[in-house]
């Protein structure tokens, strides 16, 4: 673990703040200002740590922090409304069901919150289960938002680290600010190109846009291998080969914190071992503790490897290790493995506490439950001020050890400063030429050929059709066809038929020339078409990789991340 040194000093630092805090009293403090520390010898200010010691500058704060500040640190809920201090009566409404509160800014002044969540709806989302309301629209209104809520945070006892702003961009099915912005392809879509070098350029180009808007940690890259025919995984996913995925969420960790947004690899210990969903109940890991090690857990180490700041637990129970407990609330998946044996010494979040697993306890005693577990953010608790209150109650009543509770925020203030020291792009970066250049050569090394010839260019002219509800990607291909010299009619040219995410047998077209996944490939098994293409993703650039194909400009040199029956990865030899 010696190319891991900021761990160590992470590590440094939560001890040092419980050294420090250790003979500190349990009292609350009225205000959220910083006390000073020590009991007998009066008033002192420590020295502030400079800039370029973001451990050192964590525990110095920590130790300034009453019960109250340090509660709040641990929780990132969402909240309703798409400005910071302005929303309508039914998100105002809806803040008050959450939180007691009117408006964002409230909900962090109020809680003193470490950061929140920005949630919102997408047409194909596996995630939407958990996703009550929405507050992106577009990247200027997301720029204001954040801006007001730091503003919030800032008047804090922890302003000086700013607030941790979130949001699950993962690119594909899960994007959460899609207009104006550079939209990579999926996750199986990367991992059907096999460069770490052009996903991490295309992570890169994606962070710098987050960052710009003000987001500075994405709920990305998704470590999970593809072992299963996941449903809510899919796409998500690199692929089913642990090692090859390992490389490109590498490369995406890599890529994301060069900009200056924190990477979490989610969801520990992996989602894709089962088909299960944990938006809706309690997915089951049967496999062998030695099957999950060799088999999910290459593409978590690899990430920590490159660096990543935080790890996401899921809502896991993984029989072979703590059978009936939830990872989310598991110490020995948490503490004993993903800290002890793996080594990792970042920020563990958990997944939204929002979801039916987590739910299985009032929003307090989770809260405590997960905090004790090793988790040091609670993300998306359902009711913010039982949380808040179960926390805050446990600390002083001694089932949520101090030492626990400092460690956590320790480690969350650590991260902080640690995003701090890389200043945030301009909005001027958004969806610029050189960031849709870096999508778009993703895009385009995925495109797979599983049957038919090589690069053959389609007999034109073409019909565009596809199944239901994908009006805009049928628009976007006609237009990307129309560019690379491929004449498209509304009916009578030979078929290109797209499907997508949640499709299956009865969305084909028997009569279709060439049939094109745009989701996980696995739908083509069923499909009569003489040529099967897979882009693994809807978005534009996928769109213009697939037009050049079609046009016989481009080689699609892409191979197929997971198996699909009576169908080679490619019929392109390399």
């Amino acid at each position: 673990m010696s190319n891991r040194p900021w761990r160590a000093r992470i590590a440094v630092a939560a001890l040092t703040a419980l050294l420090v805090s250790g003979c500190s009293g349990g009292s609350p403090r009225p205000a959220p200002t910083p006390s000073p520390v020590g009991t007998s010898a009066g008033p002192s200010v420590p020295a502030v740590p400079p800039a370029s010691d973001p451990a050192g500058r964590a525990a110095a704060l920590v130790a300034t922090l009453s019960d109250e500040d340090l509660v709040g640190q641990v929780l990132m809920p969402y909240a309703y409304g798409d400005s910071a201090t302005k929303v309508s009566a039914g998100s105002a409404a809806g803040n008050q069901a959450l939180a007691g509160v009117d408006t964002p800014a409230d909900m962090i002044a109020k809680y003193r919150l470490g950061g929140l969540i920005l949630v919102g709806f997408s047409a194909d989302d596996p995630t939407k289960g958990n996703q009550e309301t929405t507050n992106v629209d577009n990247p200027k209104q997301v720029h204001e938002l954040t801006t007001g809520l730091r503003t919030a945070a800032g008047r804090l006892a922890a302003g000086p680290a700013p607030l941790l702003i979130g949001t699950d961009q993962e690119y594909g099915v899960v994007t959460r600010v899609t207009d104006g912005v550079t939209v990579l392809p999926s996750a199986l879509a990367a991992g059907a190109a096999g460069d770490p070098k052009l996903t991490e350029a295309a992570w890169r180009a994606a962070g710098a846009e987050l960052a710009a808007m003000g987001i500075n940690i994405d709920f990305a890259p998704v470590a999970d291998v593809l072992a299963t025919r996941s449903t809510v995984i899919g796409s998500r996913s690199y692929g089913a080969d642990p090692k090859q995925a390992a490389t490109q969420v590498g490369g995406a960790v890599r890529g994301l914190q060069a900009a200056g947004v924190a990477a979490t690899l989610k969801h520990f210990p992996g989602h894709g071992h089962s088909a299960d969903d944990s938006h809706q109940d309690l997915p089951v890991l049967t496999q062998s503790a030695a099957a999950l090690q060799s088999g999910a857990w290459p593409p978590f180490t690899a990430g920590m490897d490159a660096g990543a700041m935080a790890v996401m637990s899921g809502h896991l129970d993984a029989r072979a290790i703590d059978p009936g407990t939830p990872a989310t609330f598991s110490h020995k998946l948490l503490t004993d493995v993903l800290r002890g044996q793996l080594g990792f010494k970042g920020v563990v979040i958990t997944d939204g506490m929002n979801m039916p697993p987590a739910k299985r306890w009032a929003p307090g005693e989770a809260a405590v439950r997960a905090l004790n577990a090793g988790n040091d953010l609670i993300l998306m608790t359902p009711n913010v001020g039982q949380a808040y209150d179960g926390l805050l109650a446990a600390l002083r009543g001694g089932s949520l050890p101090r030492t626990r509770l400092v460690e956590a925020v320790t480690r969350v203030l650590t991260m902080k400063f640690q995003l701090a020291q890389v200043p945030a792009a301009q909005m001027s970066t958004l969806n610029t030429p050189e960031h849709r250049a870096a999508a778009d050569a993703l895009a385009a090394a995925a495109v797979t050929v599983l049957r038919g010839s090589c690069g053959a260019a389609v007999r034109g002219p073409v019909t565009v059709t596809s199944s239901g509800g994908r009006d805009g990607t049928r628009a976007t291909l006609t237009a990307a066809l129309t560019a690379a010299g491929v004449q498209v009619k509304p009916s009578g040219g030979t078929i290109v038929h797209l499907v997508g995410y949640g499709d299956g047998a009865k969305d084909l077209r028997p009569d279709a020339a060439v049939t094109v996944a745009m989701d996980t490939p696995y739908v083509l098994a069923d499909a009569k078409s003489p040529t099967l293409l897979a882009t693994y993703s809807s978005s534009r650039a996928s769109m213009t990789g697939l037009a050049a194909v079609l046009a016989g400009k481009a080689r699609p040199g892409g191979r197929s991340p997971v198996t699909v029956p009576g169908l080679p990865a490619t019929t392109c030899r390399t």
